[in-house]
């Protein structure tokens, strides 16, 4: 080909300072090298690192400098230069270094690039290649955050796939081994006390209700898997305290209504249990429209058995009617007289032929046995629900 065709056919003659631009082309490699080195000599955190992620990034950087010697060819491109700096190393090393990290690796390999502007520009060019040195390194900064801002976005979009997959898991009773595996990639560490907590998701974006529950779970020291399911807010929380305390710590995210915290329990896989008391509770709080909020499903034991709950009719019948059988017939007789019969203990004493006394200490002896009191008048007709319930069971009747 003729030196004139050539020479026609050639972009660096037609460039303002295609002498700076050959320079940099030629330097390069040599450039990227020195970054490295310098990266090996000023960043711990790089010596450190396998030799397949320093691989990486030296690749990135080698990259950096040749994106910048093509954008300096081509300042007007809009090419997008995450594409041509991040694009040459996997996805997985946004997960191996942070983004200080990656910070540093930038700066450090810039700094190479500019010390040596001396030697790379042309005379006269010094001031149009640290000029253009520094929008590109605002650029390529934009392009940092932008890399990290999508896998953080991608991160947390599986991440809250995989937490609906354990709250569901839960819900439905299929927790196994692979569950906990989920939970603990979650940051789940297995904390010896959990209570699952149910009510009204409110209306609006779940996203931000998750949130809410996820920050006011950091203040109080919990930790939580949470999600809407339709119109239902579930928490899987775990950490020191009763249930109670745990539910008023989490309740302002909720909507408005009932909110039934589960028994406690001592393991992610036993927490259906306490999923499926506080799904029942849920259900059957229209019977006690003036329950606390929140409120335990063990206090709504006797609406949960009316509403069908077979878990709180047998929870009944084993927790108040067998240990009062076992504790003798007097103490079934009395607490039966004193509830459906009398309303009163001098009545109860005079039906059951023996001093008041005698029924003041058999019913606190009730309240001993049963954690339930025959004076109070919500535990009074709790008892009196297991008292029917004890009766059918005795006589064959499934309750």
């Amino acid at each position: 080909m003729p030196q004139a065709s050539r020479n026609a056919c050639d972009p660096k003659r037609d460039h303002p300072h295609a002498a700076t631009l050959r320079r940099l082309e030629k330097s390069a490699g040599r450039l990227a090298q020195n970054a490295i080195t310098r990266m090996d000599a000023q960043l711990p955190w790089y010596r450190a690192m396998p030799p397949e992620n320093r691989s990486w990034i030296g690749l990135v950087a080698q990259a950096g400098i040749a994106a910048f010697t093509e954008w300096f060819r081509h300042p007007e491109s809009t090419q997008a230069i995450s594409t041509d700096v991040f694009g040459t190393a996997p996805r997985e090393l946004t997960r191996a270094i942070s983004l200080r990290q990656t910070v540093e690796m930038v700066r450090t390999t810039f700094q190479v690039v500019e010390s040596e502007i001396g030697t790379l520009a042309a005379p006269g060019d010094e001031s149009v290649l640290r000029e253009a040195l520094l929008v590109y390194v605002r650029e390529i900064a934009f392009a940092t955050a932008q890399v990290y801002a999508q896998a953080a976005e991608a991160r947390g979009a599986w991440d809250a796939r995989l937490e609906s997959l354990v709250v569901n898991a839960v819900l439905s009773g299929e927790t196994d081994e692979g569950v906990l595996s989920r939970a603990a990639a979650l940051g789940w560490t297995n904390p010896d006390r959990i209570v699952v907590l149910l009510g009204t998701a409110p209306n609006g974006d779940s996203e931000l209700t998750v949130e809410a529950i996820r920050r006011a779970a950091r203040h109080a020291k919990l930790q939580v898997l949470t999600g809407v399911f339709g119109d239902r807010l579930v928490v899987v929380a775990g950490g020191e305290g009763d249930p109670i305390r745990v539910a008023k710590a989490l309740i302002a995210p909720f909507a408005a209504g009932p909110v039934v915290a589960g028994p406690v329990v001592g393991d992610l896989l036993s927490a259906t249990r306490s999923a499926q008391a506080a799904a029942a509770g849920l259900k059957a709080c229209a019977a006690w429209p003036d329950a606390p909020r929140p409120v335990l499903s063990d206090d709504l034991l006797p609406e949960r058995a009316m509403a069908g709950d077979r878990y709180a009719r047998e929870q009944l019948v084993e927790e108040i009617y067998s240990p009062l059988a076992e504790a003798g017939s007097a103490l079934l007789e009395t607490l039966s007289v004193y509830l459906e019969q009398a309303s009163s203990l001098e009545g109860a004493a005079r039906m059951l032929f023996v001093h008041p006394n005698t029924v003041r200490y058999r019913l606190r002896r009730v309240t001993d046995v049963t954690g339930w009191s025959p004076s109070d008048v919500r535990s009074a007709f709790t008892l009196r629900i297991a008292l029917i319930l004890g009766r059918l069971s005795e006589a064959g009747q499934t309750p």
